[in-house]
């Protein structure tokens, strides 16, 4: 998308799509997937593969446009939402903007990187500290003591005793906005600021043994014995981050680069981890691999080697 600055903020100028666009991110323009005839552009693609039959470079008019008069140029990209196993087929979709460089340049880079898939680890590095943005876990219509944790009145105060005893003066007439009411509580948006990066691990097929350190070397992946709770396994590429991360399991967060200047001594460290937990995370967890606990049992191994 390429935008202009006008007085009013930006406007957007034009877009260019890519010539093939997978079916999840086509899913996100509609309701109803199934029931709809799925024409979203069908008629673009025809355009794009018309003009590249035709040997000319595909939609170079607004691609021309774009870099003559936008000053702002982002990114169009989605989520590959079916690789991880949430019951989700429609992709998530954001604008991610290109800095640095003229116009042209920032173009070019775009159109480079359409229909690529660009990993954490392109993005991101280890001992990097980076900022998390995202919804909170949603707790529901909650009261003032819980919401705003105002004192409760006495006890043999009349009609109830989590209130806020008094919400205003006579005048000025209204409640201000500074009194505490209640209300929603939860599923707010956040940004939370200086998290490092401990470890930017591969996916399963490229890397099994994705959770050893120098200081352990018994051969495990990051998924804990009987999954993350609430998830499940992890088999793509993964991050592993010092802190917590706001919202509920399987929850859509950003990820984004710092914009301060990271200088501190807990910003440059070098962190050398020396252990993974893989205990399940469903109980007290005494082992780290299926295969130690089958050892320690004495059953499944040797049921497994008498079916053979």
């Amino acid at each position: 998308v390429g935008y202009v600055e006008t007085p009013r903020g930006l406007r957007a100028l034009t877009t260019v799509w890519a010539g093939h666009l997978s079916e999840e991110v086509k899913r996100r323009f509609y309701k109803a997937w199934h029931k709809s005839k799925q024409k979203a552009f069908t008629k673009y693609q025809k355009r794009w593969s018309d003009a590249s039959k035709a040997s000319e470079s595909p939609m170079a008019a607004e691609i021309e446009r774009a870099k003559k008069y936008c000053q702002v140029v982002r990114a169009i990209c989605h989520t590959q939402v079916s690789k991880v196993k949430i019951g989700q087929k429609k992709a998530h979709i954001k604008e991610i903007q290109v800095n640095g460089g003229t116009t042209a340049a920032k173009v070019d880079f775009v159109t480079g990187l359409f229909e690529q898939e660009v990993k954490v680890a392109d993005v991101f590095s280890q001992d990097e500290m980076i900022d998390v943005i995202g919804a909170t876990k949603g707790k529901g219509f909650n009261g003032v003591v819980t919401r705003w944790g105002v004192t409760r009145l006495a006890r043999k105060s009349h009609r109830g005793l989590r209130k806020v005893a008094c919400i205003g003066s006579w005048h000025p007439a209204r409640v201000q906005f500074q009194v505490p009411r209640s209300g929603q509580r939860g599923y707010h948006h956040r940004t939370e600021i200086n998290k490092k990066i401990y470890r930017i691990g591969k996916a399963v097929k490229d890397d099994p043994n994705n959770a050893m350190t120098e200081n352990d070397l018994t051969e495990k992946g990051i998924t804990p014995i009987g999954g993350f709770s609430h998830y499940g396994e992890v088999n793509e590429d993964w991050v592993m981050m010092k802190g917590t991360v706001m919202g509920c399991r399987k929850r859509l967060i950003t990820l984004r680069k710092s914009l301060l200047p990271q200088v501190s001594r807990k910003a440059t460290e070098k962190v050398e981890l020396k252990f993974i937990d893989t205990a399940s995370k469903m109980g007290h967890g005494r082992f780290q691999t299926s295969e130690e606990k089958a050892k320690f049992y004495g059953g499944a191994a040797a049921k497994k080697a008498r079916k053979e």
